[in-house]
């Protein structure tokens, strides 16, 4: 599986967005954590902020979306400009009827699934989506601790599905990038180790770089 970054805006400069966006201009992906106060305790951005820099990034958008009723706003963040729309299983509402939602509006679905979320919820639904996304922290603030306890999970999603792209969001640095990447996962999310770094286009390398020496 080819290995992706995806920088996670979360940790940027929110005054100066396209210069951020600028600097990350290497990625594969941009992550974008849509939170709407409800689903987790914090408030982001969304499809307003979404829709102006996808006027100034043709890096695909790899959406989160961290709210409690995604089926309701994924033909608006599909407008907006996401080209991954990831919704979490533990969210309100259809999770089959959200998939096909996001397929009908041309745009690649994935689910996202918290640490304490058993990897069986998704399995259903493998053949169908384009990436799962396991959280490595608690979903709703950047900055925490890489869980090591849910690495399992990616393993079993890799033995079924060989040739799913899975992500890992949480804690993402130098060193844990590794252990992601040898129990399976190909897309990892970066925030501070990419945005803290006085280079972000070299911190992207340099994690790309470890994922693929495994």
């Amino acid at each position: 599986m080819d290995i992706k970054i995806s920088p996670s805006i979360l940790s940027s400069d929110y005054a100066n967005l396209e210069k951020e966006l600028g600097r990350v201009s290497n990625a594969d992906l941009i992550h974008i954590d849509v939170m709407d106060g409800h689903f987790v305790p914090n408030i982001t951005i969304g499809i307003p902020v979404i829709a102006a820099i996808k006027k100034v990034c043709d890096i695909p958008f790899d959406v989160h979306l961290m709210i409690s009723e995604p089926y309701d706003y994924v033909e608006a963040f599909a407008k907006a400009g996401a080209d991954i729309i990831c919704f979490h299983a533990e969210s309100e509402g259809n999770i089959s009827a959200t998939i096909d939602r996001i397929l009908f509006l041309g745009k690649k679905p994935a689910i996202a699934i918290k640490p304490d979320t058993p990897v069986d919820v998704v399995l259903p639904y493998l053949d169908k989506l384009y990436m799962v996304l396991v959280m490595t922290v608690e979903p709703g603030f950047g900055g925490q601790s890489f869980m090591e306890r849910v690495l399992p999970k990616i393993t079993k999603i890799r033995e079924l599905r060989p040739d799913i792209d899975i992500e890992v969001d949480g804690g993402v640095d130098f060193s844990t990038v590794s252990l992601a990447a040898e129990a399976g996962a190909n897309v990892f999310v970066a925030g501070s180790a990419v945005f803290g770094s006085a280079c972000p286009s070299d911190a992207i390398e340099t994690l790309k770089n470890n994922a693929q020496a495994v």
